[in-house]
């Protein structure tokens, strides 16, 4: 059994594990029990009500956070030609083909996304495809693209993926402590509509079955799902 620290027990001590909070009471609570000296990431842990192991309920997809993550990804995008240049002059931070291919094929992970076009793909799969696996550029994850300099720019300022994993959870983060309650506010709801946008038709019952906030060293807490669906839709 782990032990908890007086810090994190003081945390959760502010939590009323059996409540169900709304959206707003749930950013106060994560922000308050905050308890590491360098900025949290705040996350959001969605259980969804799908069958992860069937193909038709995959639920899988990206969007573009109003107010970012509060980190700036290092992206790295496979692209030949002319398009190696407008992706550095975008912001990549590498870009390439059978160079950069061989780079990660030896081992060099020390980046975040990875993107690529679509004349790049070949390569990629064909030496990569086990290596990255998640992390393979997808049309779907919106980091396949021929735009590339809007590609690009779009995962630098706050483009997130969002993908449920092998039990049907979706982990995303949605800002940081140092966030007004605003904008983690404003993050969420653009995130949680996107996950309810990509509901598969294929599943049947609840779909959104809970929702819990947390900070980096902070405890759970529980958002009632109902009434988070409801505030999506009044926005």
């Amino acid at each position: 059994m782990a032990v908890r620290s007086k810090k994190y027990k003081e945390s959760l001590s502010k939590v009323d594990r059996m409540k169900l909070y709304d959206l707003e009471e749930a950013i106060e609570l994560v922000k308050k029990t905050a308890r590491a000296k360098f900025d949290e990431t705040i996350e959001t842990s969605i259980r969804l009500g799908i069958d992860p192991r069937r193909s038709d309920q995959n639920v899988r997809g990206t969007v573009v956070l109003p107010h970012g993550t509060g980190k700036t990804p290092t992206v790295i995008v496979f692209t030949k030609g002319e398009k190696v240049g407008i992706a550095i002059e975008a912001g990549a931070d590498e870009a390439g083909a059978d160079e950069l291919v061989e780079r990660v094929k030896e081992g060099w992970m020390d980046w975040d996304i990875a993107a690529a076009t679509p004349d790049a793909m070949g390569i990629v799969g064909k030496n990569l495809g086990r290596i990255l696996g998640p992390k393979m550029p997808s049309p779907k994850s919106g980091t396949v693209n021929l735009d590339v300099a809007t590609m690009v720019k779009e995962l630098k300022s706050g483009k997130v993926q969002y993908r449920a994993d092998k039990t049907g959870i979706v982990h995303t983060p949605v800002g940081r402590i140092s966030f007004d309650s605003e904008k983690i506010f404003e993050n969420l709801k653009v995130l949680l509509d996107a996950v309810m946008r990509a509901k598969p038709a294929a599943s049947k019952g609840t779909y959104l079955k809970s929702i819990v906030l947390s900070s980096t060293m902070g405890p759970g807490i529980k958002i009632d799902p109902t009434k988070a669906a409801l505030a999506i839709k009044e926005k």
